[in-house]
């Protein structure tokens, strides 16, 4: 039998675009900022630690990160992320989305600061704390991915929501930008106050003391916009979604939703009896579940882990590009805090205008054009820029081309971000059940950081020279980028594929979308079911 949509949830879906859904993207995006803002910032002060702690007295160039050091400052955070997603994921479900919320936030917050605080008498003490509350910063921010995705899905009306979710998503960028003008401004203020050589005229003046102070300022800035945000979460009322179709209890949903959307909503007595009764409860390990749903995760997380191998591996070409246009000179000409300035001057260039327009073009379109089509045409064109790069690879890198690779490069970002960047964070937050949408997202996203970790540094490796006399140091050969981005081309194609698997939640309620609003009936045979769709 079909069952009634609650009014509610139809007010819901029908609002008009008010205060209070900005209100929810600037709330919820402020994970998404921090998170953008760790993961930025950290790439900008990686040189600057080496300079500091692993500075080798004679060497002819500055000291940087080993390559082990240098992979597990880079990737806890990855790893803290991928746990704290999928055990988040877990618990919106079971405890409401609300309750958790805060949590995740604070363990940012707190996480933030101590990382700033790392101490340690040594290069390796300094390291191992710092990356102990990586750690769990990463956890708090894979907290948020599920959570916000997923409050805000339940918050929006059906017309603009895909736009909203965008937009919560599309905070990474300010992020971004925020992480290179933090940089920027304090290299530049410890720069005009403590004069330094570059290291080849001076390696030890070439590294104040003071520098120590720099990357712990940077690091730390991250906590103030997110505990900004935390007394409005705490005000906000569990989503009517949750209160309604989980907790069962439909009247204080209508209650929480009359004073958010400031109309009058009273529900039927016989709609929230007979959604009290329900016994449509399958599991995230039925065969119901697997039968409905079962395609639709395999497709949300396979296209989020070959999108994150691609997109997280893009950061192996920065440097080359950087020293191609002549944005960073040789560290060795350099001082250490002349450093840090020019590459977060470099990084925020590319930020601005390749990174931010394609968050917001996806925040523009995705109602108007779909997820599919976004995503498809997402893939698509990151398979052909990939293999623009990489067919007439050695003619990029002859001197006088390097504009032309800087170009292919912007555009592989912006349709990474107008595309599957974005759209795989959207979609699993509308077509799963209420009950394990959290879950869900959470999982999907879980494969998307499981593919980060792959790309960022699987491909570190890989993207090696072949000739061992060219590789960085301390890392072994390997296939050498050109091949690197061959990879990278079949991974966008198969994300290509696998799309057709997820199915499109334009226009669709999320009870529509996810199916919520089918029954199982009883068939003629026992232990059998059919399902009937509204």
């Amino acid at each position: 039998m079909a069952r009634d949509q609650l009014q509610v949830l139809s007010a819901l879906d029908l609002a008009k675009t008010q205060w209070y859904h900005f209100t929810a993207i600037v709330i919820a995006g402020m994970g998404f900022f921090t998170d953008a803002y760790d993961i930025f910032s950290i790439s900008l002060v990686t040189k600057l630690l080496g300079r500091i702690y692993y500075y080798e007295p004679g060497s002819s160039t500055p000291g940087t990160l080993p390559p082990n050091v240098s992979a597990a400052v880079n990737g806890v955070a990855f790893c803290g992320t991928l746990a704290g997603q999928l055990f988040f994921g877990w618990l919106g479900d079971k405890m409401g989305r609300k309750r958790v919320y805060g949590l995740t936030l604070m363990l940012m917050v707190i996480c933030c600061v101590a990382s700033g605080l790392s101490f340690g008498h040594t290069a390796k003490g300094v390291m191992s704390t710092l990356c102990f509350f990586r750690f769990w910063l990463g956890f708090g921010i894979g907290g948020d991915y599920p959570l916000s995705a997923t409050i805000m899905s339940e918050y929006a009306n059906k017309k603009t929501r895909g736009a909203f979710i965008a937009a919560v998503f599309a905070m990474q960028g300010f992020g971004n930008i925020t992480g290179g003008i933090v940089a920027l401004i304090v290299s530049a203020a410890f720069k005009a106050k403590y004069k330094a050589p570059a290291y080849e005229v001076d390696p030890v003046a070439s590294t104040p003391p003071e520098c120590d102070y720099v990357w712990r300022i940077v690091l730390m800035f991250g906590a103030i916009p997110a505990l900004m945000t935390y007394y409005w979460r705490m005000k906000m009322p569990e989503t009517a979604r949750y209160t309604a179709l989980v907790a069962k209890n439909a009247k204080q949903a209508a209650a929480d939703m009359t004073t958010v959307l400031q109309v009058d909503i009273e529900e039927d007595p016989t709609k929230v009896a007979e959604l009290s009764n329900s016994r449509d409860q399958f599991g995230l390990f039925s065969k119901e579940f697997l039968r409905r749903h079962g395609l639709h995760l395999m497709g949300t997380c396979v296209c989020w882990f070959v999108l994150d191998i691609s997109f997280y591996s893009q950061n192996l070409f920065q440097k080359d590009i950087f020293s191609a246009v002549g944005w960073l000179p040789k560290a060795k000409t350099m001082s250490a805090l002349e450093e840090v300035f020019k590459i977060a001057r470099a990084q925020s260039l590319v930020a601005l205008c390749g990174t931010i327009p394609g968050y917001w073009f996806t925040v523009a379109f995705i109602d108007i054009i779909g997820r599919f089509v976004i995503q498809m045409m997402g893939f698509f064109m990151m398979t052909v820029f990939m293999l623009g790069l990489a067919i007439p690879y050695h003619h990029w890198t002859t001197k006088g081309n390097q504009i032309g690779f800087v170009v292919m490069y912007a555009f592989t970002f912006f349709f990474a971000n107008f595309g599957p960047n974005s759209t795989t964070f959207i979609v699993p937050a509308e077509i799963f059940p209420a009950r394990l949408r959290s879950t869900c997202h959470g999982i999907s996203a879980a494969s998307g950081k499981a593919g980060a970790i792959v790309g960022a540094f699987g491909f570190l490796y890989a993207a090696q020279s072949t000739d061992p006399t060219k590789t960085d140091p301390g890392y072994p050969t390997g296939i050498g980028i050109r091949n690197s981005l061959f990879l990278l081309a079949g991974c966008n194609l198969i994300g290509l594929v696998f799309t057709f698997f997820v199915p499109e939640a334009k226009g669709k309620s999320l009870e529509e979308a996810s199916g919520e609003n089918e029954e199982e009936v009883p068939e003629t045979e026992p232990g059998q079911t059919r399902t009937v769709p509204v």
